[in-house]
């Protein structure tokens, strides 16, 4: 039989994951070969049956709403993403403070989703769009079990923490850039207020994050969507904006280039979401969590931000300048 090994990339010790290990063992039907760190409470687990994935949850709660919402997005005919192995369901896996549940593992294929590529932020948006026309279906069910998105809120939120994160951003950049980013951010928050009204609702579940890393092509080239660890009730609009602001740098940041695609030139049709597209929601996103992590201090993760922050900084500056004329006018 082949002896059970371990990868400890990225792992609080040994003897944790040595604990992770035993645990498993004892509560899964199959042996264990092999247990890697994908990131944070996240693990692919090879065994003599199949590979799975583990993924940890911080409260029971997380976990049954996650287990159940992927269920009825499956059922309903969405069937382009994870589900849960049906193992120690009752109770679940609980280690050291952290429920866990078993994943099908997705073969990935040897050409991951990227949005550098057309054809995948193209796919992408098809992906979501089919989600949000399953998960309007559900919105009523799960209702009382998501909280709504407030997405100005968020953003109002991000802003008072970026200007505190002020006195350490300051010496990475210019007082003048600094300033000007806020002042985008000031300005688009005032839009979004004064033009909520004029807004019809389209709610759905949101997914939340759709960053690339949450959208996996797998061996047979299909395109899966997964982690639901920020589903809420909103406007479908929230996640194409999410969607439109993660693919803009790959666009040079060009208005015409993003209207191409039929779900985001949506966006460009009411002041709420022109005055939303302005908003710079990545650059202080991004500053915040490289405070609150003190990854500052490491320049190799300094370098991508200082890219998205002050290389990028003219094109947008257009960007917004586009938005200003379409809303004026």
């Amino acid at each position: 039989m082949k002896k059970a090994a371990t990868s400890k990339d990225n792992i609080k010790g040994d003897d944790e994951h040595n604990r992770l290990l035993s645990y498993l063992q004892k509560q899964i039907p199959w042996t264990i070969w092999e247990i890697k760190q994908i990131r944070q409470n996240v693990f692919k687990v090879e065994t003599d049956h199949e590979p799975f994935i583990l993924k940890g949850f911080r409260s029971f709660h997380k976990f049954k709403l996650q287990e159940t919402f992927t269920s009825s997005l499956i059922k309903e005919g969405f069937v382009r993403t994870y589900s849960f192995l049906p193992l120690a369901k009752d109770p679940p896996l609980f280690f050291e403070g952290i429920y866990f549940g078993c994943l099908f593992y997705i073969s990935p294929s040897e050409e991951p989703f990227t949005y550098q590529k057309e054809i995948d932020r193209k796919e992408g948006l098809d992906l979501i769009e089919k989600f949000h026309h399953i998960s309007k279906k559900l919105k009523d069910r799960y209702v009382t079990l998501l909280p709504p998105y407030h997405q100005r809120e968020k953003w109002r939120i991000r802003t008072v923490q970026f200007k505190k994160n002020k006195s350490i951003v300051k010496y990475f950049l210019p007082k003048e850039m600094m300033a000007e980013y806020l002042a985008w951010a000031e300005w688009s928050l005032t839009g979004m207020r004064e033009n909520e009204d004029s807004l019809e609702t389209n709610q759905v579940v949101l997914h939340g994050d759709v960053a690339h890393h949450n959208m996996i092509r797998d061996d047979r080239n299909q395109l899966f969507l997964i982690d639901f660890d920020l589903i809420s009730i909103g406007q479908k609009e929230s996640d194409y904006l999410q969607y439109a602001n993660r693919i803009l740098p790959t666009l040079d940041w060009e208005l015409n280039e993003l209207e191409k695609f039929p779900q985001l030139k949506e966006l460009t049709t009411s002041k709420q979401y022109l005055y939303a597209l302005s908003f710079p929601t990545d650059v202080f996103r991004e500053w915040n969590r490289c405070i609150r992590e003190r990854n500052y201090i490491f320049p190799e993760k300094m370098r991508p931000l200082l890219s998205l922050t002050i290389e990028q900084f003219q094109k947008r500056k257009l960007f917004v300048e586009e938005l200003k004329k379409r809303i004026d006018g």
